[in-house]
């Protein structure tokens, strides 16, 4: 497999939803280091506005936000009929203590990444939400 797509076999287009832009840039500077392509978003809204048009592999959400939280983007993007319901999204936050990571998985993440971010827990957690899915098990004749 490729390294430069970060061992996932293929390019994503992540959408990277935050409201500090030095954090929008550092993430946009390690994917793009993995052969990824970060769409940033400041808000909650502008993510859900950009999800119901364009097609992304994957969303990083940051749980603290002005406006609208990242718990409120998840319940929202859930509950919408459109296929981007099912895209695998990733909770970031800075407050470890207040939430477990199992909490986060219960409200509709697929997995969290804590902030300060470390590359090599970033990549490994995305390769976890949006790695390829494993080949079908051959069969074998007798």
């Amino acid at each position: 497999m490729p390294e430069s797509s970060g061992e996932i076999g293929r390019p994503l287009k992540v959408l990277h939803v935050d409201d500090d832009p030095m954090n929008l840039r550092v993430v946009q500077e390690i994917l793009g280091a993995f052969g990824h392509q970060a769409v940033m978003a400041c808000s909650g809204q502008d993510a859900l506005e950009r999800l119901a048009v364009e097609a992304f592999d994957l969303v990083l959400l940051d749980i603290h936000m002005p406006g609208m939280t990242g718990i409120e983007v998840i319940e929202k993007l859930r509950a919408s009929p459109g296929p981007e319901r099912n895209i695998p999204v990733i909770a970031l936050t800075a407050d470890v203590y207040s939430r477990r990571p199992a909490e986060y998985v219960a409200m509709g993440f697929n997995d969290f990444v804590s902030k300060p971010i470390l590359v090599s827990g970033l990549m490994a957690t995305i390769k976890r939400c949006a790695g390829p899915a494993p080949a079908p098990a051959l069969s074998r004749a007798s």
